[in-house]
């Protein structure tokens, strides 16, 4: 078998219009009893030549509308030229349709597919029976947005079928975000250097599928090239005008073009034309000028008469878009045809009957000619397409007249298809996608159909491969990658690269809070609210709530030291119930002592509020229970150490510091100052209560589960309020440190405010630079921090005292502690009294002294520096008592105090009682000025002890009054030491001086 370079295609084409004429000239129902003749011009693939050819019938035509039958023999006329078919490419078809235009004959393309077509207005009378190209540029763009390409190559025709196509294609892929990374023109007379430019090009370039708008004969040159540097691995997007070329469709070329896929017309089937193309032979074909040449070409021999039988036929080398070159040989060095040569025993596109594409669009151009003289043949009058429902004359019918009805013709073909052109003139039709495969028979390549593209259905579905049956390279099935860059996984976004198209892009990976589940995704979406992104960015997942939990170790510990400061409080509660009667306790103020110790069990429960998840009720309840607790406890404190600073510093007590520190006026004052408290948390509650809020903002990651406080000025009003209490009662008890330390706690209640100012002062920076769960946590250490520190130094030195140390928990301890603080009082007094005198003798006589300094110091009775005699020393083994001691700059004074037993000294007493009376008159009023008292609680009756000897005195049993509601009564051991007078001193002076007043000699 030979093959041979020779439009093979082209003539079957031309056989087919031979055939559909011949078949409606012998058809009795089509045209009847009427002849179609033709004419067949050769363009070459030529405008020049096409417009040559067309300019002869134009002429004739022109001749023909001068009726000049009268004045010549037209025997031999030539009848006018009513339509055309043809011509095969866009280009030559664009040239001629100019020129037919202008005389409104009817052309009817069977191949001619560019969109520029379409236009009416510049192209009149033309028609086809082929698709329009737009839909087809449709096509490839959506084939290539099915395989995941982005990054192309094109190649277009340097004519108005290239140029219209590839400008179409750009624009359908703009829209899908296809990138091009090279446009090329070619033509069929490109010169070697600019063919090499493009293939330098191609070889060059990253983008692997190539799109192509082009004929067979324009892309030979650079196939050619391409084959001869065996530039391999492209794919190719073929176009119909070459997708099944033969010139193309070569085994030599498979290799670099085995991955084709291309655009093909919907096959047709036409009955009786294989048989048709069976019989030709030149010497049956006598009206066929062009069957001679069909003949040598493809049995490589010549025939002795080498005539044309046709006078308009030329050479048919360089047929539609098929342009060929020479054949095998010339006729010099052919062998002669015999002319029984068979016509089957050659494989040539000729007989490639099996998919009638081009054969049968010719065959329905010839069909809708002849139907529209159908039409003018059965035209009735009245309701035809001209004036007045006129209708044309079939015998004298004008080309302008087919026009017409060709413009409105509606028919049904062979296969039952409607027939008929839109406002265009364009039949919209489907097409078929092949794929070119190798013929493992004979090698050939052959065309598999892998799919279609329905113009008509909707966008989106129009498209329908058959993977499968694609072959990429003639033998792989994983779909090539043509992409400027990889894939971005899901989890990633594309990001630009400036200065490079938007299909080059980089991978970047999605920001916290979005996410991307899909590859390649050109944005990360974002998680909702409640949701994060995993670590992947893959897809969301809830967000970690986080709250100050009770499971967690810092809840857990913040809990147990809330727990044991409500275990120590009841502790040290209940240790003051069991010893309610003895003198510490009751020197302590003891129902005060019980409503601050449930105070404190309040501060510490109210710090469980804090912890575990917010709700709205808890967010209420919070800091109202921890204000009033707190300061419910500073009241307490505050109440307690004026009571005893204001007893000890009055001058003469009286029934109205009796009515003022009475035991119902003190807890009115400690629920006055809570009061106010209740009353801000109610405004606080009533206008903007607090509420359970779920944070976003804090962790991208973490929802924090908060109270939101509703205004952080009630907030402040609160922890405000119960800092100035704090203060206030700071000052009071720094006031009162000298007291007597069985009833001064201003040392300790100094110590716990500080502790309270330090810790609530550090709140403050602490609790504005917390967020989430620690805001909770820093206010709860606040609140156990400064309950521990009040309970601590409030209560712990007394419960030591109560429990390790039970002998200073008794009245001789109270009374000697007091009756000190009695002597400090007059010491100081006197000590003023003498620099006053001794000023005044130094200003008489001259002399000038020295301010003496003092200090005092205390021992007990069991080392006596004084020796007794036998019958002092059992006295005094009766009697219990302190020595107090006063160190002056020139001289030391010691007082002596001794208790006997109430019992033994009832008489006594009372005696002394007297003697005071009347010794009080003669004292000093500056040393009355200065007493002090036993300030116990109220309900307990005070007694003067018999055996504590001491002058009694009108101001002296007015301050003890102060304190108890008696003034005299049984004495018990369990009864309240009763405050010494101050005038019942024994002063030894030693030294260089002494000081001796009001003395009395027990």
């Amino acid at each position: 078998m030979q093959e041979i370079m020779y439009n093979f295609r082209g003539f079957r084409w031309l056989q087919a219009m031979i055939f559909a004429i011949e078949e409606i000239n012998s058809s009795p129902t089509l045209l009847p009893n009427m002849t179609l003749g033709y004419r067949i011009f050769d363009t070459c693939n030529t405008v020049s030549k096409a417009l040559e050819a067309t300019l002869s019938f134009v002429a004739q035509n022109k001749i023909d509308s001068l009726n000049l039958d009268e004045f010549c023999n037209c025997s031999e006329h030539i009848p006018s030229t009513i339509a055309v078919v043809g011509a095969t490419g866009s280009g030559i078809s664009t040239a001629v349709a100019n020129l037919l235009g202008l005389f409104y004959i009817p052309q009817v393309s069977y191949a001619s597919s560019s969109r520029l077509l379409s236009n009416k207005n510049q192209f009149k009378s033309f028609l086809r029976t082929i698709p329009n190209d737009e839909h087809q540029a449709t096509a490839m763009a959506d084939i290539i947005e099915y395989f995941r390409w982005n990054w192309v190559g094109t190649i277009a025709a340097d004519d108005d079928y290239g140029r219209p196509g590839i400008e179409k294609f750009r624009e359908e892929a703009e829209e899908r975000d296809i990138c091009i990374d090279f446009s090329e023109l070619i033509s069929q007379y490109s010169d070697e250097e600019e063919i090499q430019q493009v293939v330098e090009v191609i070889q060059n370039s990253t983008a692997r599928v190539i799109v192509v708008f082009s004929s067979g004969p324009d892309l030979e040159p650079l196939i050619k090239e391409i084959v001869r540097r065996n530039i391999t691995g492209k794919i190719w997007l073929a176009s119909e005008a070459w997708a099944s070329s033969s010139l193309i469709a070569m085994p030599e070329f498979f290799r670099v073009i085995g991955s084709t896929i291309g655009f093909a017309l919907k096959a047709g089937q036409i009955p009786g034309f294989r048989e048709f193309l069976q019989k030709v032979h030149p010497k049956k074909s006598t009206n066929n000028g062009f069957a001679k040449e069909f003949w040598e070409e493809t049995f490589n021999c010549y025939l002795p008469d080498g005539s044309k039988n046709s006078p308009a036929s030329t050479s048919f080398h360089k047929g539609h878009e098929e342009g060929l070159g020479a054949g095998n040989g010339t006729a010099a060095f052919r062998p002669p045809c015999t002319g029984d040569e068979n016509i089957t025993s050659v494989e040539t596109p000729y007989m490639d009957y099996t998919h009638l594409r081009i054969s049968y669009n010719v065959y329905l151009a010839v069909y809708s000619i002849a139907h529209a003289l159908q039409d003018i043949y059965t035209c009735t009058p009245g309701k035809g397409l001209f004036t007045n429902g006129s209708c044309a004359d079939i015998k004298k019918v004008e080309a302008w007249q087919v026009l017409k009805h060709l413009r409105h013709l509606n028919f049904t073909n062979n296969m039952g298809e409607q027939v008929d052109f839109d406002e265009f003139g364009d039949l919209v039709g489907n097409y078929s996608i092949i794929n070119w495969h190798l013929s493992p028979e004979d090698g050939s390549v052959v065309f598999e159909e892998v799919g279609h593209y329905n113009v008509y259905a909707k966008k989106g579905e129009r498209l329908f491969i058959n993977e499968n049956k694609i072959l990429w390279s003639g033998f792989s099935k994983e779909v090539p990658f043509s992409n400027c860059s990889r894939d971005c996984l899901p989890g990633t976004r594309k990001g630009i690269i400036e200065g490079e198209p938007t299909c080059c892009f980089e991978c970047v990976d999605c920001p916290d809070g979005e996410y991307s589940d899909e590859t390649d995704a050109s944005a990360c979406d974002k998680c909702p609210e409640d949701y994060w992104s995993n670590e992947n960015h893959t897809s969301c997942i809830p967000k970690q709530i986080e709250f100050l939990s009770w499971t967690e170790p810092f809840g857990i510990a913040l809990t147990l030291f809330a727990v044991l400061g409500i275990f120590l409080t009841s502790f040290v509660l209940g240790v003051f119930t069991k010893f309610r009667n003895t003198p510490i306790v009751k020197a302590t103020n003891r129902e005060l002592s019980y409503l601050l110790l449930f105070s404190l069990l309040c501060c510490f429960s109210s710090s469980l509020f804090f912890i575990g998840e917010p709700q709205n009720w808890t967010c209420r309840l919070r800091q109202p229970a921890f204000g009033i607790s707190f300061v419910l406890c500073i009241s307490c404190i505050l109440v307690k150490t004026n009571r005893v600073l204001l007893v000890f510093e009055a001058k003469i007590p009286t029934s109205l510091h009796r009515k003022w520190w009475g035991l119902n006026l003190q807890f009115l004052l400690v629920f006055l100052c809570t009061f106010v408290q209740i009353v801000i948390c109610v405004i606080w509650l009533y206008t903007a209560p607090p509420s359970s809020y779920r944070n976003h903002e804090l962790e991208d990651e973490i929802i924090f589960i908060t109270c939101h406080e509703g205004s952080l000025m009630a907030l402040g009003f609160l922890i405000g309020y119960t800092c100035l209490l704090a203060a206030i009662c700071f000052f009071f008890a720094f006031k009162s440190r000298k007291l007597p330390e069985n009833f001064n706690e201003a040392k300790f209640i100094t110590f716990s405010m500080l502790i309270f100012f330090i810790v609530w002062i550090s709140f403050i920076p602490a609790y504005a630079s917390t967020y989430g769960k620690f805001v909770s946590a820093v206010e709860v250490i606040a609140i156990l921090a400064a309950s521990f520190g009040l309970l601590a130094c409030i209560f712990f030195n007394k419960v030591y005292i109560i429990l390790f140390k039970p002998s200073r928990n008794t009245i001789e301890e109270v009374r000697c502690s007091t009756a000190a603080h009695a002597f400090k009082v007059a010491a100081r007094a006197t000590l003023r009294r003498s620099n006053v005198s001794r000023k005044r003798s130094n200003s008489l006589g001259g002399s000038t002294g020295s301010t003496p300094s003092s200090s005092i110091s205390s021992k007990s009775n069991h080392e006596d520096p004084f020796p007794l005699p036998a019958t002092a020393e059992r006295q005094r083994q009766q009697q219990r008592g302190c020595k107090q001691k006063v160190s002056f700059g020139s001289g030391t004074v010691t007082l002596s105090l001794s208790f006997e037993e109430p019992q033994k000294n009832a008489m006594a007493n009372r005696n002394a009682k007297r003697r005071n009376s009347l010794e009080a008159q003669n004292s000093d009023d500056s040393l009355m000025r200065h007493r002090a008292l036993l300030p116990l609680q109220n309900s307990e009756p005070l007694s003067v002890e018999p055996g504590f000897q001491a002058a009694s005195s009108p101001e002296t049993s007015s301050q003890e009054s102060v304190v108890g509601d008696t003034k005299e009564e049984v004495p018990n051991p369990e009864a309240e030491p009763s405050l010494p007078s101050a005038n019942s001193r024994n002063f030894i002076g030693t030294g260089g001086g002494s000081v001796t007043e009001n003395t009395v000699h027990s």
